[in-house]
């Protein structure tokens, strides 16, 4: 299943994408639940809410195209990992070790941003860059959890954009600054239930910079899965439902990193991971 949440007439309301001969179709599920995050901490609403999909005449329900989603859930904490697929290492440091432990940093409140508005690029930074990576949303509460048991505690699976204003970031050794723009995390557009996730170790995490692929790379290939990122992570912090982890982003394909230039006004960046879906963002002065 897939949930989101719909601007309706200025009301956020928590909804389903049915699909139809015609593209995606929004489903109100307010009569459920009062928003998304009862749903996914809830196994019963959740199969009350596939039910209600499964029974739905696609016919009356209206199209996803033209209609305003926000963030799937407003995260309690947004959590990132750097440095997380094999391959993707620091300015310089080719030919390094994998390292020991995951590299985990946040991103604040004000970042969070709907799939459908974009990103305001801040005057202060004159180098503006963007991540594809794939969310993994708690939907049960998780403390000092074991790799083994990490999965069962991970409600569904989203996509986010780690934009970074790279002069700030590398101004000093916390990135926080260079991390946390207003709006520099758009959301979604969907969370994806695991269920319908059949193996996270083998996903194609994609980026297409107006029209030019500049990262292609499996899940396959995580420095550490998306298990041992829960496990770890729970050590220190007890996840709570609606809590995201942004799993980290390939390095940029060749081509890609040697003609780095900063997102300008107008730019368009589509994150697309397959069975989780696609989150483009445009970028506005």
């Amino acid at each position: 299943m897939r949930i989101v949440t719909w601007d309706r007439a200025g009301q956020s309301v928590p909804a389903a994408l049915v699909e139809s001969p015609e593209g995606d179709r929004l489903l109100d599920l307010a009569g459920l639940v009062a928003s998304t995050l009862e749903l996914l901490s809830d196994e019963q609403l959740l199969a009350d809410a596939r039910a209600a999909v499964a029974s739905a005449d696609v016919s009356g329900l209206p199209l996803r195209d033209g209609e305003r989603l926000l963030a799937p859930v407003t995260p309690r904490v947004l959590l990132c990992v750097g440095y997380n697929y094999r391959g993707h290492v620091v300015a310089g440091g080719e030919g390094q070790p994998d390292p020991e432990r995951p590299d985990v940093f946040v991103k604040t409140a004000n970042t969070l941003l709907g799939p459908d508005d974009a990103v305001r690029l801040p005057p202060q930074s004159s180098d503006v860059d963007y991540e594809g990576e794939i969310g993994l949303v708690i939907g049960r509460a998780a403390h000092a959890v074991s790799a083994e048991d990490a999965l069962a505690h991970v409600a569904g699976y989203t996509l986010v954009n780690d934009v970074s204003a790279r002069d700030w970031q590398n101004r000093t050794s916390q990135w926080t600054l260079g991390k946390c723009f207003d709006g520099f995390a758009p959301l979604g557009p969907a969370i994806v239930t695991a269920d319908e996730i059949d193996d996270p170790a083998d996903l194609l995490v994609e980026v297409i910079r107006d029209g030019e692929t500049t990262v292609s790379q499996s899940t396959s290939t995580l420095i550490f899965p998306f298990a041992e990122l829960v496990s770890y992570i729970s050590q220190s912090i007890t996840l709570q439902p609606g809590d995201v982890i942004a799993t980290g982003t390939p390095q940029k394909l060749p081509d890609a990193l040697r003609d780095h230039r900063a997102v300008a006004d107008g730019d368009s960046v589509r994150i697309r991971v397959e069975g989780i879906g696609e989150l483009t963002t445009v970028f506005a002065s």
